[in-house]
């Protein structure tokens, strides 16, 4: 969390750069106003993206002996020490309760003046007329304003226009954006910087909003210096304020071609992908190098409709007494086919496999008594009489093929078939492998034949369709 919390950090300081050297003193300011509001979510968004490498690792072999599977003891450290941690939980919900506390307290004091003071409606605005002297300011459509000098018709109309654009273009929205971001991040002093950029860029909008009315410049210059002020206004209102008004004048004179913007802009490209490969995440995952044969049959998966076929025919079994149990071959080969078909988390979810009994014995051959059933379709007709071996003439070559090699002496050892394929069979299988009380992976079961030789297979076939294989001796 500390190192995400670096890097969104870092990304923020470096995109605050960017706007404050190429874009702040252009007049594009609606770029600007969206620039700073998606700039937050961008150094957010950055130190979340992970890039995943997948890499083929050696599988790990369990160390396994006579005594079991050998165990590192784990070491608890148990000296004391001071939990920082703990500490800087404290101190953070500290800083939260208090910022919290701030923000609730302007709310409260302007819906405070909204419901106390006498009000009048104009279009789209409602004019809160308070009786202390104010800067005019603005909290999305209601307008905050002097009583005597608004009667008294002394509040110019440049200035109630420039209240008004606040209030149409919902700046508002943005402030309280980024007022709740800085209760939370509360330590980090960007926001206060980003909070203070997007109030002046809202400035420039209603600046411009003024002059595009056809109203001179420096008249409108001379108003501001008139109505500014440097006392201390609520945070969460547009107001106008002395300490904006030079760079205001400056940016009013200002106009960026749209050629000169793209240009600005385009930097910005090469600039978040440096972002994105800079502070982004890699994540590198092992995957074991497995049979062929096993991984295949790993891989395999039961659709939808066949875990449906298959949990149907399992109820129907299921719900059937074993002592007077109907079994249809064709209905069982079905089962034992899907359930083989299935993944491991599959099965789990499935309904279990019904308790099938086994089948039932062959009838015994008929008894053959003379007289009696001797004759007819009971009793197989006898072989055919053996050919009359060929008569070998002298000179003349032999058709009779040479006799078969003699048999192997009784202490000759046979071949034995490779185990690791007897192994990676029963994997196929879906059978379980043991080592003593330990149980192993396939894998293991296939690196353990190929390296040892001293070992004895041992299978439980109780459920044909998952045995159990132990290695004994290893």
């Amino acid at each position: 969390m500390e190192l995400y919390l670096i890097k969104s950090t870092v990304c923020l300081a470096i995109l605050y750069v960017f706007y404050k050297i190429f874009l702040e003193d252009t007049s594009f300011h609606v770029l600007k106003r969206w620039f700073l509001l998606t700039a937050v979510g961008i150094a957010f968004l950055i130190p979340g993206i992970t890039f995943t490498t997948y890499v083929e690792a050696p599988a790990i072999l369990t160390q396994v002996s006579n005594t079991g599977i050998i165990e590192t003891p784990l070491v608890v450290d148990t000296t004391p020490s001071i939990n920082v941690v703990f500490l800087l939980k404290i101190l953070y919900l500290g800083g939260l309760l208090f910022f919290g506390f701030r923000f609730a307290k302007n709310m409260w004091a302007l819906l405070l003046k909204i419901k106390r003071y006498p009000k009048q409606r104009y279009k789209h605005f409602i004019h809160v007329l308070l009786p202390t002297t104010v800067t005019p300011h603005t909290f999305f459509n209601y307008i905050f304003l002097n009583r005597t000098r608004f009667e008294a018709q002394e509040i110019p109309s440049e200035v109630l226009l420039h209240e008004q654009t606040h209030a149409l273009q919902k700046h508002s929205a943005d402030i309280l954006i980024i007022e709740l971001l800085q209760i939370i991040f509360w330590f980090n002093p960007l926001f206060y910087l980003i909070k203070r950029s997007i109030k002046l860029n809202h400035e420039f909008l209603a600046d411009r909003a003024v002059l595009q009315q056809g109203i001179e410049t420096s008249h409108y210059q001379h108003t501001l210096l008139a109505f500014s002020s440097n006392a201390a206004e609520n945070s969460l209102a547009n107001s106008i304020h002395y300490s904006s008004i030079k760079k205001r004048f400056t940016v009013m004179k200002t106009h960026t071609s749209k050629k000169a913007i793209l240009l600005k802009s385009l930097v910005l490209v090469p600039l978040l992908t440096c972002l994105v490969l800079g502070f982004s995440s890699q994540e590198v995952i092992a995957q074991k190098a497995t049979d062929t044969a096993v991984t295949s049959k790993q891989q395999e998966k039961a659709s939808a409709k066949e875990i449906s076929e298959y949990n149907a025919l399992a109820k129907k079994y299921n719900s059937m007494s074993k002592a007077s149990m109907n079994v249809k071959k064709s209905e069982v080969d079905r089962l034992k086919y899907l359930y083989g078909k299935m993944t491991v988390k599959q099965r789990e979810k499935a309904v279990s496999f019904p308790d099938l009994p086994p089948p039932p014995p062959a009838p015994d051959a008929p008894a053959i008594k003379t007289g009696v059933n001797d004759m007819g379709p009971n009793v197989p007709p006898p072989p055919p009489p053996a050919p009359d071996a060929p008569q070998i003439k002298i000179g003349e070559k032999s058709m009779i093929p040479p006799p078969p090699p003699p048999p192997p002496a009784a202490d000759t050892p046979q071949p034995a078939p490779d185990p690791a394929e007897y192994v990676i069979k029963m994997a196929k299988k879906g059978a379980d492998f043991f080592v003593g009380p330990h149980k192993i992976t396939p894998d293991e079961a296939i690196d353990l034949v190929r390296k040892s030789n001293i070992y004895k297979i041992k299978v439980d076939d109780t459920n044909p369709l998952r045995p159990v294989v132990h290695f004994e001796g290893c």
